[in-house]
């Protein structure tokens, strides 16, 4: 098992690693909007999701991996009504793979966060 740390997405709010190397998979810790220097951005459900997945894409290629690889994603929102908003973002980054992907609403997210996204993709 490898941790991963990179100064290009923020450092982890907590006692976790901002993702982990195992077995030829790279499980992401959910990103939310924060800067890489671990700023708080809120914004539209759109723009959070914009800098999450950033965040995302910035810890895969420090591990070895892209979002181009990515085999599942999981999408959290506090509110179901940011659903269309959210999924326009994602076609952006994901516009020519479709990983699996879960989107369901939390009760609250981390910071006040509309949006968080964690991934598990294969290295390269």
């Amino acid at each position: 098992m490898k941790a991963i740390q990179t100064d290009r997405a923020p450092a982890a709010i907590g006692p976790y690693s901002q993702a982990i190397v195992h077995g030829g998979l790279v499980y992401c810790s959910g990103q939310v909007a924060l800067s890489p220097e671990g700023d708080w951005c809120p914004g539209t459900a759109a723009e959070e999701a914009r800098l999450a997945l950033s965040n995302l894409s910035a810890v895969l290629e420090s591990a070895g991996a892209r979002l181009s690889t990515t085999l599942k994603v999981t999408v959290y929102l506090i509110d179901m009504s940011d659903f269309a908003e959210v999924n326009a973002v994602y076609g952006e980054f994901f516009a020519h793979h479709r990983p699996a992907r879960a989107c369901v609403q939390a009760a609250a997210l981390p910071l006040g966060a509309r949006v968080e996204i964690d991934c598990v993709a294969a290295l390269i």
